[in-house]
């Protein structure tokens, strides 16, 4: 698995994860995802970035919480180990925790177990939806009692 993480945002007490943490947590959602061995791109930006991207590629006006963008309109990860690119808002975490009542590295993982489902070629419905909560209760537990900030 190698995960080209790309911080593209001033760092953010907001989000609580170093970088050798996300690479963790990646490890590990790709392990619960049954997706091992997968190679994908993740990128953390703000607000102001995410909307430019939202509205760029999906014609949507404002910033959105995470952005997926398979590597193939048919994802096939029979044959192909890169799987695309994530893109994820620290500032729509930060008002999302709040809002969910969720502690941010939970919400971190449900976020990015739903985007890497998509890049998998999985589609909104009980199956990825089952799979996300599977996601956030085996791996949000490793994360959620530490205070690490950005390193």
């Amino acid at each position: 698995m190698s995960l080209s993480l790309t911080y593209e945002c001033k760092p953010d007490s907001n989000f609580p994860l170093s970088k050798r943490e996300m690479l963790h947590m990646s490890e590990q959602l790709l392990k619960v995802l049954k997706i091992e061995g997968f190679d994908y791109d993740l990128k953390i930006t703000d607000d102001s970035a995410i909307a430019e991207i939202n509205q760029e590629f999906l014609g949507c006006v404002g910033p959105t919480n995470v952005l997926s963008f398979p590597f193939s309109e048919e994802p096939d990860i029979a044959e192909n180990k890169y799987l695309g690119e994530i893109v994820l808002s620290v500032d729509t975490l930060a008002r999302e925790t709040v809002l969910y009542g969720q502690a941010p590295e939970e919400h971190i993982v449900r976020l990015l177990a739903h985007a890497l489902l998509h890049l998998a070629g999985y589609d909104h419905g009980q199956e990825m939806y089952s799979l996300t909560d599977t996601a956030v209760e085996s791996v949000s537990p490793i994360f959620r009692q530490r205070t690490v900030g950005w390193q």
